[in-house]
């Protein structure tokens, strides 16, 4: 038996005409979240990629007893690294081309106060070069990986290897936010963390300090237990969410994106 339909054939067909209009017509709402499949397109790893030095810790910067109380996840804007040329920007993979958005500046160990454990070992010889290609497009400048391993890696992890691999599993848990997306009128401080707090639900508002520079924002530091777990950073946010910022652009040299 035929299913009953209270429409004619000719009602029927125009009605399904009608439907498809529409859904053609409808607005498609871009997702403010970068994808691993976008991230992944705007990055190769260099064939000719090698370590940076290994170098000696400046002995007033070296704080190898210091307890950990959390841990940062510092999540730099690369073209304001590259802009403002601190960091560690590599010129010729980073910079050159000013292709990366989002990039992971590192995981920190922090202290319950304002000292934090710092260069607790000798960080060794140069990163294997497997390493460094591995984690490349994370973190794109041999010099800033190998300043990373050195400063905060040797204050958790036996090898540069584990250190990153801790590191990588966070950054790839962890959802960017397009922050090219935000109106250059309604770029603040508050807009970016909010940009991060929807991009991962689970990620606690008052867990994202977020960094500047001269009025350019500079970096998101996110906030971790020592299990790894989101929390509340224990000593303020940085920047208030009132305050507005300056996005240094991808892909442009010398160009910059403010609100007026």
């Amino acid at each position: 038996m035929r299913p009953f339909s209270l429409l004619t054939p000719a009602a029927s067909a125009l009605a399904l005409g009608a439907a498809l209009l529409l859904a053609a017509c409808e607005p498609r709402l871009s997702s403010p979240v970068m994808t691993a499949a976008t991230e992944g397109a705007t990055c190769a790893v260099p064939a000719d990629l090698t370590p940076a030095r290994p170098y000696t810790p400046p002995a007033d910067e070296v704080a190898a007893d210091v307890p950990v109380a959390f841990n940062m996840l510092a999540v730099s804007w690369s073209p304001q690294a590259c802009r403002s040329g601190k960091d560690y920007p590599d010129e010729r993979y980073q910079c050159a081309q000013n292709q990366f958005g989002l990039t992971l500046h590192g995981l920190w160990p922090n202290g319950a106060d304002n000292k934090h454990p710092r260069y607790c070992a000798a960080p060794g010889p140069a990163i294997p070069v497997a390493t460094v290609k591995k984690h490349f497009c994370m973190t794109p400048s041999p010099s800033l990986q190998q300043h990373e391993w050195a400063a905060h890696g040797t204050c958790g992890w036996d090898s540069p290897e584990a250190y990153f691999e801790q590191a990588a599993r966070m950054w790839n848990g962890l959802n960017k936010p397009d922050l090219e997306a935000i109106p250059a009128e309604r770029l603040t401080a508050g807009a970016i963390r909010d940009a991060f707090v929807a991009a991962n639900p689970g990620l606690p508002r008052d867990g994202v300090f977020v960094a500047t520079t001269d009025g350019w924002f500079r970096e998101a530091r996110l906030c971790y237990s020592k299990a790894y777990q989101p929390m509340a950073c224990p000593r303020g946010l940085g920047a208030p969410d009132r305050e507005r910022l300056k996005l240094a652009p991808t892909g442009v040299s010398g160009g910059v994106q403010t609100a007026p």
